[in-house]
């Protein structure tokens, strides 16, 4: 009896241990499903930035083109108006071009990122290869987008040279221009442009979502702990949606 009890224990723990590898083994091929999936997903991520950059720049410099080929220039018209406004025109397109190409060439870059290998982290790689060019191409493009409004302006003078006119319908056109130009340096861009061009920006702003999960999970946490998470992931979310200056000093720390 001694040895049938002793036989039955050993098989037990050989039991035991051969479940306990199997669980090993299934929850080492989950974690690579879900690694391969969270490359894919920051993968598809950044293509998705990279096709909106790289649409809206061929956009306007489509536009800006077509307003320096399609103009019917006077004969009659001051020479530093018309030098002027070739040289912006030229110089948005030039811009607009940069960010397309980067984003472009960024795109087909990481499309070809193996997600199932991953010999480098995706993250890593983005951080070497194509975090300076998508840098530039942000920037070249919040530079052409008030480059452009000032092209709007000048083929309003350009198109209404010899009209009784000029002074009073390009004027109203370059008020709104310039208009349109304050509002982007001291909305739009001053509110996103920083932002965008920070690295930890998507981290930001899933702090609320990470808080929430930690508030739901309970058991092992006690509810001060999750609740001072909650307060926190709420902090860094308002900072992603608020002050740029103050978020980048909050990272400095």
């Amino acid at each position: 009896m001694i040895g049938l009890a002793a036989g039955i224990e050993m098989a037990d723990m050989a039991w035991e241990v051969k479940c306990r590898d199997e669980d090993m083994k299934q929850r080492a091929l989950e974690n690579e499903r879900h690694a391969i999936d969270d490359a894919r997903r920051s993968v598809d991520e950044k293509a998705q930035q990279l096709k909106v950059m790289a649409n809206q720049s061929a956009l306007i410099a489509g536009f800006s083109m077509i307003v320096l080929v399609e103009s019917n220039i006077p004969a009659n018209i001051n020479s530093i108006l018309l030098t002027f406004f070739g040289t912006i025109t030229a110089i948005t397109i030039a811009l607009m071009l940069v960010s397309t190409l980067n984003s472009t060439y960024i795109l087909v870059a990481i499309l070809r990122y193996d997600c199932v290998e991953r010999s480098v982290p995706f993250d890593v790689f983005w951080r070497r290869r194509c975090e300076a060019d998508w840098k530039l191409a942000l920037r070249a493009f919040s530079v052409g987008v008030p480059s452009f409004m000032i092209v709007v302006a000048l083929v309003a003078w350009v198109s209404f040279w010899n009209h009784p006119s000029v002074y009073y319908s390009a004027s109203a056109v370059t008020a709104i221009s310039i208009m349109l130009t304050m509002f982007w340096f001291a909305n739009t861009h001053r509110k996103w442009g920083d932002f965008l061009l920070m690295s930890e920006a998507r981290i930001l702003t899933r702090g609320t979502s990470f808080g929430a999960e930690s508030k739901r999970s309970g058991g092992s946490h006690k509810d001060d702990d999750s609740s001072v998470d909650m307060r926190e992931s709420l902090q860094l979310s308002s900072l992603a949606i608020g002050e740029l200056s103050e978020s980048e000093l909050k990272l400095k720390k």
